[in-house]
């Protein structure tokens, strides 16, 4: 794995970091997806991955895939994913 920054030339900050991950071809054609598709199903699916594991809001994946909030919602019925979660919907009974 490799890590790598895009760099902000005004004010010297980081904009955005790269993950380069190493695979073999066979794994993109197997799904067959060509290699742009590929990095893109990696990508959601990490996103719906962390999402799901609490790690990052619904909000912030979205706008990481630069889509509303409702579509990503919505994306993650293809991966089998409730929007809901046990903790909050517990919460949210018992606050009605």
């Amino acid at each position: 794995m490799i890590f790598s920054y895009i760099w902000n030339k005004h004010d010297n900050k980081v904009m955005a970091q790269i993950i380069s991950i190493e695979y073999p071809d066979y794994l993109a054609n197997s799904m067959r997806l060509n290699k742009e598709d590929f990095g893109k199903e990696v990508k959601l699916s990490a996103l719906v991955k962390l999402f799901e594991l609490g790690k990052v809001s619904s909000g912030i994946a979205a706008k990481v895939l630069n889509i509303s909030r409702i579509e990503f919602l919505e994306l993650l019925s293809k991966y089998n994913v409730s929007f809901l979660h046990s903790d909050d919907l517990a919460q949210d009974i018992e606050n009605a």
